[in-house]
């Protein structure tokens, strides 16, 4: 199970990287020479930095696999990749609300593109969405760290135990 999610996760990171250089190239030269060239310079930073939070997670999750496979997930490392896996998917939600945002204030002035409310909603409703991914995870991290709290204590026991033995 772990290697498959291994798998997973280093085909997505890599493909993050390739999608992070062509996307950012090729945003590049259609946003730059146009009228709209601000929009880039909002978008570009915005979709990178998104693709950096993916990254981030993807990462945290390696190394917890990994601690899973060594049998330490129940350590406060742990709880540290579980608190950068929150933070990197509520930047995430934050960086999803930019790109409507932006839509709306590009139709504003350009007034002949007109942006479809419904790809707006969708947005936001990501963000929303996103947002809520955030909470079940931090939700996961108090499970983990109760997990983490009785394992200390049940080794205390069991030096207790072995020192009257």
């Amino acid at each position: 199970m772990t290697l498959a999610l291994r798998v997973v996760v280093g085909v997505c990171l890599a493909g993050s990287v390739v999608a992070q250089g062509g996307t950012v190239l090729g945003l590049t030269l259609l946003l730059v020479d146009g009228p709209l060239a601000w929009q880039g310079l909002v978008v570009l930073p915005t979709l990178f930095l998104a693709v950096v939070c993916l990254q981030v997670v993807g990462v945290c999750v390696w190394r917890l696999l990994t601690m899973v496979r060594r049998g330490t997930v129940f350590t406060a490392a742990a709880l540290r990749h579980v608190d950068r896996v929150v933070g990197a998917i509520a930047v995430l939600a934050v960086l999803v609300t930019v790109l409507p945002v932006v839509a709306v204030v590009s139709n504003r002035t350009q007034p002949g593109d007109a942006v479809a409310p419904g790809v707006v909603g969708l947005a936001l409703g990501a963000s929303v969405v996103l947002a809520g991914v955030a909470l079940v995870v931090l939700a996961q991290r108090l499970l983990l760290a109760q997990a983490v709290a009785r394992d200390a204590e049940t080794r205390a026991l069991q030096a207790e135990l072995d020192g009257v033995i």
